[in-house]
């Protein structure tokens, strides 16, 4: 599993679009790069509805949420739509970038979340992670105001 320090591993998904999208072509931003089971279930609904409520504030302290699951393009595009999410939805089929940051284990995904500075450093790695939390911990550890 990546840990702080490491450099942030390459690849390229697809996005909700169908569009394919290259990690690296975001280098000089933060990433807040987080992993999760399945769509439409109740924790990865909580965590990403979250994110959504609070895009405005990761962003304005120059993050970009990015989250990665299994689930198709189709279905990413779905839970785009049903939930108004307003940030990137990887499909990792293949379990690609599962692999390369260490978020499959035991034969599934798990809910884990790094944070990539510009640099593309590890600069932290959430390995337990509480989807109803999540989101006030990343705030307070980076001086975000939450708005909900």
């Amino acid at each position: 599993m990546l840990k702080e320090n490491d450099t942030a591993p390459d690849f390229t998904l697809p996005d909700q679009d169908g569009n394919d999208i290259t990690l690296s072509d975001l280098k000089g931003q933060k990433l807040v790069v987080y992993f999760y089971p399945k769509d439409n279930t109740p924790g990865c609904t909580t965590e990403a509805v979250k994110f959504r409520d609070n895009i405005e504030q990761f962003a304005e302290k120059g993050f970009k949420i990015i989250g990665i699951s299994k689930d198709s393009v189709a279905s990413h595009k779905k839970f785009q739509q049903k939930y108004d999410l307003n940030f990137m939805l990887l499909s990792d089929k293949d379990l690609v970038a599962a692999k390369a940051f260490g978020a499959y284990e035991g034969g599934k995904v798990n809910r884990r979340t790094w944070i990539i500075d510009e640099k593309w450093k590890i600069e932290k790695v959430f390995e337990k992670v509480s989807p109803s939390n999540h989101k006030d911990e990343l705030c307070a550890i980076y001086n975000i105001k939450s708005s909900k």
